[in-house]
């Protein structure tokens, strides 16, 4: 227990001794605590000595008050007492007096000097020690808005320099060069590969032939060289091809067999898309000199054992798809299981994953199962641990979630820093876009991943928006308008006839017809812009190329096998969707069906005897048991067991006749059928005495018989009526249907419009189309393929077609593009450049990268033009931004860099701010909240305008079902509608993108223009406070250059890459000789504004002004900004906010002085000025800065880096920013993690602290 005790005295600063009291002695008079002597205390003194007994001791508190009031201390610093613990409270011992320091919460206690017991009086102590006074506020801190304003830019990053580089081997110089230019992200291209040790057997045949270019023997050197390694698993390590369209990936998996084959490795599994692709397969190989190698068809073979005597394949390649991996015949024997087999133990042969995209979803989002083809891909791989993995595919995956079929990388798992694939998949989506694209820069540090592509330079991406023609405004107006009617309809009838069919199911058929019939009407919407564009080309001289996903081959086929061969025009694709989806859930009371005469009695007695079990349907008495009522005492198993011997007893003692009660003549007895009476025939009244027929009913059953069938009848009729009624219902919605004006399905109309099939080549999945008849009246339906032809090759047949210049429009779907070139090939006929018009984006950016692939390939003559078509309506944005958020972090993924797609981003609004976009806006028109913009067509002024529009909007959501439980208002909120928004769709992009589409155009832009107003305040907003997630920040400079040599701090043991350390020194400034002629060349060229010129601050800071040079950008009304310390500002500032905060200095020598002197000043410290909290680490407004990055390998020292992050003062730098620099002097491009000043010491001992944990 803690004890009080006496404060010591220091020995270097004695206490004055006290005086013995005297006459006229000034300060204050107290008694000795160890001598009971009364002393005299000078002015000031609280401590002393006494002079007798020399014992240390201080004045009481009672007394220190009136010391200070009698005798105030000298003007001097007030000096601590020495001895008291500030700790402890100060109390005075009530007999000795002394000083004693008391731990808090100590109520009893004894003195250490004088041994009396002692208690603490809690009322005394607080009129010994008042309350402190509260001290005066501290003068509000001076914010310096400029500084703010710079952070926030600074944070924001640099503008976006160039997105590829010309790329050559950097390591490598064996083989020709490439065909075609080839080019790389420049985030990947500022990481080099590992040394190259692997030597090639094949090298000099390939030499010799020039059959490889020096980038395909590039790869076969790094996936043979990593093929030696194993992961800490223990399995081999694996390799990622991850070329884009027309490198020739076929060719380089054909040269790694072929190397293999020399290593005696005899036995390739080769996994694709499609089976006409062994074709290519086949090709690749003898183009790479190893037409030895035999190639099996999987699909082809049986699903016995490949190396036995009946089938005989021994060695070579097996070429197989996805779909095979997953396919099992009728006795159960699996495809995977034969491979396995047929691979043997300890199988080092290799496995490839050609367009392993397809082997994506394996670990998918929530609610949803992983893929068969995902789990087979991981399964094969764990059952050959010793295989040479090779995954190839020019998409590699969409988004992070679909690599984890990749287990061979050795990105997670044992011997990293991350234990499973989750653990990884976190990490990369909290880092966003700068993490994605730090994953394949550090796969390919470790020489684990290639990735070049084909330069598009010559090719232009053009996203066209494609107006809605009036006629299709309206025909798009009274659609939307069926749509809702029939929501109301049906929600009529499914109330009504609630399980007929199932309402969920009902409601889900509802939707998706919904959005395919929309999705439809989008694409028609197009197709007079498309052909608009494909004349236009072909006149120009250009072929066409036109890319779409349905082709409307299921509604075809359905409007041939019911209206016929010979139709009277194309089919339209909405309306038989409609017709389908009203034909065949419509719910519809069930049909009654109407009982006729004996049947009808029949029926009856059915019924009556099932409840009657002991009589049969031909009236002859069942043997029954006797039943015994149980008594009192016997329980329910008693009474059971007692019947059970009786049960076997004659019945006939209990026939007796009902009426006479006779048991007379009981062989005579008739049987009612239908109440099981017994009756004498002669007791009847009138007596029986003709032939009694075998199904006999008593007079009461036959009056009540006849009784229940006219009931009966009137309920079947109204049944009846009831079910005509919903049919007539339902053939009136079918013949609006059929009235409606709707469009033809696209791609027969395409082709009719672009010349026939004579003149447009068809490449897609359809067995049969319809063609215009010869007299142009009415339409036939024929099959694709004809009598020369093979339905297998008619996809081949056309192409050639194209490429021979016999056809000039190509038609492309998803099912024909696989695999397909259709590039303007110097070996092909046709060599015009070719116009890509992409109709109907696809549902995925995997498949919009195959797409475009077919047209932009190697040994091309003219690099493509591609037309992305959208019409004006804001709904049909939703499958625009499924693509364009896979496309973005495709980029990121595969290639380094989020830019490297094409620049669908403006689409993009499934995202995070999309989400939360979407929930203010559904919260201001429900008027939960106030919407933070004035929404499209209304005015601030007029509130009406406002209301107006939120009743429409309401009205609008609740058509769509988005709105749901919904009550017509009554009194004050007469006429006004009241519901709710589930939690679940608050936040659903999707389904609101999916709605939107089935609103009138007029609604539906309105809707989708508010969306995107918000969302733009929230990202601008975002941007503002710092929080936007804009992948890799590119940090200019008027000089940058590299201080040293770059420290390593971390090794990885396995590849030999190292994470570097690089310092650089950055002096962003701008001088006054450039900003004056930066203003001078603006004047001489005429863009000149009469804003234009210098500018200083109003306000002061720290007794300065801050200067800047503002001119207009090519933006009008707004105004670029540079400051003499970091130069030019990103964001560009409009006219009114310049006026706001700065005025325009006239005198030219005012505005040189101040920017002269802000240039200098800002070399030494930063905006807040040498007070600054963060002291020298701070960087805002510092003109010469030193800056540090992580580059080369990240992801092995991820976690550790985000830990030390974490702990930074300043909210920016906490996240991970992935940043490129480039030197002045030598070009020096670097690209790895920014780390700030003030974390560089935490970073480096941290990531010690993991080296010497793995040494």
């Amino acid at each position: 227990m803690p004890q009080p005790s006496i404060p010591p005295l220091p020995l270097s600063q004695p206490s004055p001794p006290a005086s013995t009291a005297g006459p006229a002695a000034p300060g204050v008079q107290v008694r000795c605590a160890g001598c009971r002597m009364i002393l005299t205390v000078g002015p000031g003194v609280t401590e002393f000595v006494c002079p007798t007994c020399q014992l240390p001791q201080m004045l009481p508190p009672e007394l220190m008050a009136r010391a200070r009031i009698n005798n105030p201390p000298p003007n001097q610093p007030s000096v601590p007492a020495h001895g008291i613990d500030p700790t402890k409270i100060q109390l005075p011992c009530a007999n000795c007096k002394a000083i004693l320091n008391v731990p808090y919460g100590l109520a009893r206690f004894s003195c250490p000097q004088c041994g009396v017991d002692l208690a603490v009086d809690l009322n005394k102590m607080k009129q010994l020690f008042p309350p402190p006074q509260p001290r005066p506020p501290l003068p509000p801190e001076e914010v310096n808005e400029v500084a703010i304003e710079v952070e926030r830019e600074e944070d924001e990053g640099g503008p976006v320099g160039e997105t590829f580089t010309d790329y050559f081997p950097p390591k490598l110089s064996i083989g020709p060069p490439h065909p075609d230019p080839v080019v790389e992200t420049s985030s990947l291209s500022a990481v080099q590969p590992p040394e190259p040790t692997y030597d090639l057997r094949i090298k000099d045949d390939l030499e010799s032939s020039k059959a490889l270019s020096c980038l395909q023997i590039e790869t076969l050197v790094y996936a043979s060289q990593r093929h030696l390694q194993h992961l800490p698993s223990g399995a081999r390590a694996g390799f990622f091809i991850g070329d884009g369209a027309g490198v020739g990936k076929g060719r380089t998996i054909a040269g790694l067999i072929w190397e293999n084959w020399y290593h005696a490795r005899r036995k390739a599994i080769w996994i694709s898309v499609g089976s006409d692709l062994k074709f290519d397969a086949r090709r690749d190989l003898d183009d790479v000199g190893a037409a030895c190698i035999e190639v099996h068809a999987l699909n082809k073979l049986p699903y016995s054992k490949l190396d036995s005597k009946s089938v005989g394949i021994i060695q070579g390649v097996v070429f197989l798809t996805y779909s095979s991996l997953i396919a099992s015949s009728e006795k159960g024997r699996s495809r995977l299981q034969q491979l396995v087999q047929w691979s043997g133990s300890g199988f080092d042969g290799l496995v490839i994953f050609d367009e392993c995209h397809k082997a994506k979803n394996l670990v998918p989002e929530a609610g949803s199962q992983p893929t068969r083809t995902g789990e087979a891909v991981l399964e094969i791989q764990a059952r050959l641990p010793e295989a040479r993995v090779i995954y190839c595919s020019a998409t590699g995956a969409s988004e992070p979630r679909n690599m984890g079929y990749m287990v061979r990388l050795g990105l997670w798992g044992a011997g990293t820093c991350f234990p499973d694939f989750q653990n990884f998949l976190v990490a990369l989506e909290k880092g966003g876009v700068g993490a994605l694209e730090l994953v394949a820069m550090d796969m390919k540090a470790r020489g684990m991943y290639v990735c070049r592509t084909l330069s598009y330079k010559g090719a232009e991406f053009d996203v066209i928006e494609a107006p809605l023609e009036a006629e299709m405004e309206a025909m798009y107006k009274k659609a939307a308008e069926l749509w809702a009617e029939l929501r109301v309809e049906l929600l009529s009838a499914s109330a009504f006839h609630s399980n007929k069919p199932n309402p969920s199911q009902l409601w889900r058929m509802y939707w998706s017809s919904h959005q395919r019939f929309f999705r439809h009407m989008c694409m028609s919407a197009k197709v007079p812009a498309a052909v608009r564009l494909a004349k236009q080309a072909l006149k120009e001289d250009k072929c066409v190329v036109i890319g779409l996903q349905s082709t409307g081959e299921a509604r075809t086929e359905e409007a041939v096998t019911k209206y016929g061969l010979e139709l009277d025009d194309f089919v339209s694709g909405p309306r038989e969707l409609l017709l389908k989806f009203v034909e065949e859930n419509y719910p519809l009371p069930e049909k009654p069906e109407p009982l006729q005469g004996d049947e009808s009695v029949k029926e009856l007695q059915r019924k009556r005897h099932s409840a009657t079990p002991g009589v049969s349907l031909n009236g002859r008495v069942r043997k029954v048991a006797k039943w015994k009522p149980a008594s009192d005492g016997e329980s329910d198993e008693e009474s059971d067991t007692d019947s059970g011997p009786e049960s076997t007893e004659s019945d006939d003692e209990f026939q007796i006749c009902e009426i006479c009660s006779s048991e007379e003549e009981r062989k005579k007895l008739l049987q009612c059928s239908c109440c099981g009476k017994l009756v004498h025939p002669t007791c009847l009244v009138p007596p029986i005495t003709d032939l009694i027929p075998e199904k006999w009913s008593c007079y009461s059953c036959k009056e009540k018989t006849d009784e229940y069938m006219e009931a009966r009848r009137a309920y079947i009729e109204e049944l009846l009526k009831r079910y005509e009624h919903a049919l007539q219902r339902k053939s009136k919605i079918l013949d609006i249907i059929r009235s409606l004006d709707l469009p033809n399905n696209p791609l027969d109309d395409i082709i009719d419009q672009l010349g026939g099939p004579d003149k447009v080549a068809e490449m897609t999945g359809r067995r049969g189309m319809l063609v215009r008849a010869s007299s142009g009246k009415g339409v036939t339906y024929q099959a694709r393929n004809t009598k020369e032809v093979t339905m297998e090759m008619v996809n081949m047949h056309e192409k050639q077609l194209f490429m021979d210049g016999k056809k000039f429009v190509a038609i492309i779907s998803e099912a024909g593009s696989a695999g397909v070139s259709l590039q303007a090939d110097r070996r092909a006929v046709n060599q015009k450049r070719r116009v890509h018009l992409t109709l109907e984006l696809p549902w995925s950016a995997d498949r919009a990268i195959q797409q475009f692939g077919r047209t932009h390939r190697s040994n091309q003559a003219s690099a493509p033009e591609y037309r992305l078509l959208f019409t004006n309506l804001g709904g049909e944005r939703r499958f625009a931004s499924i693509v364009a958020k896979r496309l973005e972090s495709l980029g990121a993924l595969t290639q380094g860099d989020r830019r490297a797609g094409p620049s669908l981003s403006a689409y993009n609004y499934d995202s995070s701010f999309g989400k939360k976009a979407l929930m203010v806006m559904y919260r201001g028109i429900m008027e939960q909240d106030n919407l933070p913009v004035v929404p499209p067509g209304c005015s601030s002024e007029k509130t009406e305008t406002i209301q107006d529009f939120i009743s429409k909007a309401k009205a609008a959501l609740i058509s769509v079902g988005i709105v749901r439980d919904t009550v017509l208002g009554n009194g004050k909120d007469n006429g006004k509608f009241s519901g709710r928004i589930v939690d679940s769709d608050m936040h659903d992009i999707g389904r609101f993108l999916n709605r939107l589409l089935g609103l009138p155009p007029d609604i539906q832009n309105r809707l989708f223009e508010l969306f995107i107003s918000i969302l733009d305040v929230l990202i601008q907003n975002a941007r503002i406070e710092g929080n936007l997630d804009s992948g890799i920040v590119d940090m200019k400079a008027n000089f940058i250059e590299l201080q040293g040599n770059p420290e390593t701090v971390h090794v990885d043991q396995m590849s030999g890459a190292s994470t570097v350390l690089y310092t650089f020194t950055l002096d962003r400034g701008i001088t006054w000789e450039s900003a004056s002629t930066m203003l001078d060349e603006k004047k001489e060229d005429g863009l000149g504004s009469t804003s234009d010129g210098f500018y200083e601050s109003k306000r002061e800071w720290l007794g300065r002004r801050h200067f800047v040079l503002a001119f207009e950008s090519s933006a009008s009304g707004m105004f670029k900004i540079v400051r003499p310390a970091v130069g030019e500002s990103v964001r560009e500032m409009s006219l009114a906010e310049l006026k706001n905060k700065y005025r325009r200095i006239s005198l030219l020598e005012k505005a040189r002085r101040g920017w002269e002197d802000e240039y200098e000043v800002s070399s030494k410290q930063c905006m807040h000025g040498p007070n600054c909290k963060l002291g020298k680490f701070c960087t805002v407004g510092r003109r010469i800065q030193e800056v540090n990055v992580l580059g080369g390998l990240i992801l092995p020292v991820w976690g550790t880096i985000e830990k030390a992050l974490s702990k930074q003062a300043r909210l920016s730098h906490r996240r991970l920013r992935v940043v490129r620099l480039e030197t002045t002097a030598d070009n020096q491009r670097i690209v790895g993690l920014l780390v700030p000043n003030a974390a560089v010491e935490t970073v480096l001992q941290d990531l010690t602290c993991v080296q010497d944990i793995e040494d």
